[in-house]
């Protein structure tokens, strides 16, 4: 009676093969079990089941009415696919998900599109957002004639090739550009714009020849290249031939992936070669990020443009884009909106929690490699290895012999600590039974391409034999390949996924912009100044890894965790810290951010006796234990706290109040006369190096060109030094104050505008125009204002002596005002 009245239907459209009919699918319709149905077909039980169920969906347009499989069928037919015995097609899946997604939204769908999901809540906030500036920015007639920018401050995993393509089509433009330093992400950008519905009509293209061909059939166009070839220079210093094309469009668009990375100036050229991209991870960190408001440096014209990226660190602390021009999205707030979700089909769910474990290694194996300024276990030298391929070898084998056994639990030292700890030993990532289960596929990040193959050999070492049940592929060098080419051993090996087992040993590539489900865990093996490149590798291991039952629609969530490994604590903390402070640029309290982000990121250290869950506190004070006096003052006589190019120079010349305020400082009364200088030179420099890539310079010109530069860098240097001096006494007026500040904010805001004055000669107000100004980088001395405070605290004012015996031992402020200023 019950399955009369209560039994709910569950049409569907469904396709099996059968080893009988190769290279061919059923389809068929049913309102009942798809397993069920398609058993019925083959009442004859036989030895072998020859049938596979392939693919099964719902059966409803997107109106809510149904069709059946005989609509399939001639949705198939007229698409000229061959028919054999009845519902037999000559087809993969690909063909009838293409055909069942055309039925569902009663459309031609012609190119054969298979993908049809929306956009989630926050994509759609980023499209939002950047169309509404740029069409605020077109209306207004001061600013209208210039292409606007905006930035997607947007953590791996938000979709951006996706939310880019649905941008390109609610703002109607037809032509755009895609330029990156990271060939390798060609593949998420073309999958994404081949194979969704709502990209219909637009065509991929990577030179003149599909560009033509497309552009004469009216298709809307994205053209995918790199830094390195559009932007390339030929032998005569001009535009390469082939890529004339590209320079001569105006395009709607120019998007530039992957903007953390700054090798895109001339100056850093040398480093466009992988392999030494590879080995000098922080000279590329440190270069200059380029001025593409400067179409000298970008000869490419367009209406719009767009930045992408999950650590643009660099461009929020300079100034760059306004907050009008930022839309952010991070890796808490993925996490909160996973948590916060109501209701199903969370569209988070499948994206895994990262979880973040510090060792510090026994003081014997640390000792061989202390190094640097806080005299800390340093990576690079412990993994330093020489030789290439077969003959690379560690420097200190015997010790990474032991670190790999350490990491597996079988380091007689440890295991005997272990047995006094008991259930409180830490979890080590080959030995924990919870963490083995889950890293079957892991990355190992190391310092160069002889760590790698010396890694390599190692683990081949027949004493080795826990690892070689690990497939070791080492994608480094030359040998490794470029690009995607570097990512297809890697594919290869992981093909049975669970069933199979490997180490991926990288010194750079496939640290950005590729997405590997299988990688769980990641062991940063290697010191990383910038938490830029330290998160991009990190967040490789955060891909979602969700797989399908045979023939069933619904997926499986495989990877629920991902881990980061790091047996460098100090330094793995100090890149937590400052990743949390210069991403959330809302928040002034560091401690406030940074337990946002350990609440989604838990932080387990293990500091040789025990393993504890870290709190924002414990955090800050073990990123800043190897603070020392020598440091802070480095700190604050740092080039990063103020900015001195020309855009800035410009905004600062053209604010009479700003430039009264500085002039009325002993040693800024010449600044007017500074700055029409330095930018007069510049620009005489700019002019003089295009005569040059022209080969059109005069030895006399040359000699002016020589003499340009050389003043127009020493003016710039004085200016900084300058500024850096006065930056100087912002600790001493601190000090001296009994508020606590966390910011900058805190100190342009402070009750004590008198004191303020007297120790830098500014007002509050004139100080907070000139950060406003991008004068002063309010990201750096953010940094550099709570590591004064946290030394100040613990430090400081202790000892017996005056105040000012005190800020002179901290090695600074003797230099920034005198014992007489100081007291008047």
């Amino acid at each position: 009676m019950r399955s009369q009245y209560f039994e709910s239907k569950q049409p569907r459209i469904y396709a099996y093969s059968d080893s009988r009919f190769q290279g061919c699918l059923k389809i068929g319709y049913t309102e009942r079990d798809v397993n069920v149905r398609v058993a019925e077909q083959y009442p004859v039980k036989t030895p072998e089941q020859s049938y596979r169920i392939e693919y099964q969906a719902e059966s409803m347009r997107e109106d809510g009415s149904l069709f059946k499989d005989f609509d399939v069928h001639q949705y198939l037919i007229k698409k000229g696919i061959e028919r054999i015995n009845g519902e037999w097609f000559k087809c993969d899946v690909e063909d009838v998900k293409s055909a069942v997604l055309a039925i569902r939204k009663r459309i031609e769908n012609q190119e054969n599109r298979t993908l049809d999901f929306t956009m989630r809540p926050e994509q759609k906030s980023a499209v939002e957002k950047t169309v509404n500036y740029f069409q605020q920015w077109k209306k207004d007639p001061e600013v209208g004639k210039k292409a606007p920018h905006f930035l997607w401050n947007a953590k791996m995993r938000f979709g951006k090739t996706f939310a880019t393509y649905q941008l390109a089509k609610q703002m109607g433009w037809k032509r755009i550009l895609i330029l990156t330093f990271k060939p390798a992400v060609k593949t998420a950008w073309q999958e994404d714009l081949e194979s969704h519905i709502d990209f219909q009509g637009w065509k991929f293209v990577t030179n003149e020849e599909q560009y033509q061909q497309h552009f004469a059939d009216h298709h809307a166009i994205c053209c995918f290249g790199s830094f390195q070839d559009y932007l390339g220079k030929n032998n005569a210093g001009g535009i390469k031939l082939k890529n004339e094309w590209v320079h001569a469009i105006n395009w709607d668009c120019i998007v530039f992936d992957e903007y953390h990375f700054g090798a895109w100036r001339d100056k850093s050229k040398e480093l466009f070669e992988q392999e030494q991209l590879e080995q000098q991870e922080q000279q590329d960190m440190e270069l200059d990020m380029p001025d593409f408001f400067d179409e000298d440096i970008i000869p490419i014209t367009t209406d719009h443009y767009l930045y992408l990226s999950g650590t643009p660190f660099r461009a929020l602390n300079s100034g760059e884009f306004i907050e009008e021009q930022i839309f952010n999205w991070t890796y808490s707030d993925e996490q909160k909106a996973k948590m916060e979700w109501l209701g199903e089909n969370n569209p988070y769910l499948s994206l895994p929690r990262m979880i973040m474990l510090t060792y510090q290694l026994p003081p014997h194996i640390q000792e061989i490699a202390l190094k640097g300024e806080f005299n800390e276990f340093d990576l690079n030298e412990f993994f330093k290895a020489t030789g290439k391929e077969k003959e690379a070898k560690f420097k200190y084998e015997n010790y990474v012999q032991q670190w790999l056994d350490l990491i597996r639990g079988q380091l007689k030292i440890t295991t005997e600590d272990e047995l006094k700890l008991g259930a409180e030993k830490p979890p080590l990532p080959f030995a924990d039974v919870d963490l083995l289960r889950n890293l079957n596929h892991t990355f190992w990040f190391l310092p160069d391409v002889s760590s790698c193959y010396a890694m390599a050999n190692l683990l081949a070492q027949p004493h080795n034999r826990f690892y070689q049940d690990y497939q070791v592929i080492v994608t480094a060098g030359k040998k490794a390949g470029v690009g995607a080419n570097a990512l297809k051993p890697v594919r290869k090996a992981m093909k049975k996924g669970l069933e199979s087992k490997t180490i991926t040993l990288s010194c750079g590539k496939l640290t950005t912009g590729v997405s590997v489900p299988e990688w769980t865990g990641i062991f940063m093996l290697r010191n990383l100044v910038r938490p830029e490149t330290y998160f991009q590798a990190a967040f490789r291991v955060q891909t979602p890894w969700v797989a399908k039952a045979q023939g069933a629609d619904e997926s499986v969530i495989i990877k629920q965790n991902c881990y980061i490994f790091d047996f460098a604590p100090d330094r793995a903390l100090r890149q937590i810290s400052e990743y949390c402070n210069e991403l959330n640029t809302e928040e002034r309290n560091p401690e406030k951010k940074i337990a946002e982000f350990v609440q989604f990121l838990p932080i387990l250290a293990y500091d040789g006796s025990s393993m504890r869950e870290l709190d924002a506190a414990s955090v800050l004070d073990m990123a800043m234990s190897g603070t020392t006096a020598t440091l802070l003052a480095r700190r604050w006589e740092s080039a990063v706290l103020v900015n001195v190019n020309n855009e800035t120079l410009k905004r600062l010349q053209a604010h009479p109040q700003a430039m009264q305020a500085l002039a009325n400082i002993e040693g800024f009364r010449s600044l007017n006369q500074d700055i029409e200088t330095i930018i007069n030179k510049s620009t005489a420099v700019k002019s003089g190096k295009q005569k040059a890539n022209n080969g059109s310079l005069t030895p006399k010109e040359k000699d002016e060109l020589k003499e340009n530069e050389k003043k127009e860098r020493t003016l710039r240097k004085q200016l900084q030094e300058k500024l850096i001096k006065f930056a100087a006494r912002i600790p001493v007026f601190m000090y001296l104050t009994e508020e606590r500040e966390y910011a900058l904010k805190d100190v342009i805001e402070e009750v004590e505008p008198e004191l303020f004055y007297k120790v830098t000669g500014l007002t509050q107000n004139d100080f907070s125009l000139l950060v406003g100004l991008n004068l002063f980088n309010e990201g750096k001395m953010n940094g550099a204002v709570l590591s004064f405070k946290r030394y100040e605290d613990s430090s400081l004012g202790y000892s017996g002596l005056t105040k000012y015996d005190d800020l002179e031992r901290v090695g600074l402020w003797s230099t920034t005002m005198s014992r007489a200023e100081y007291n008047q």
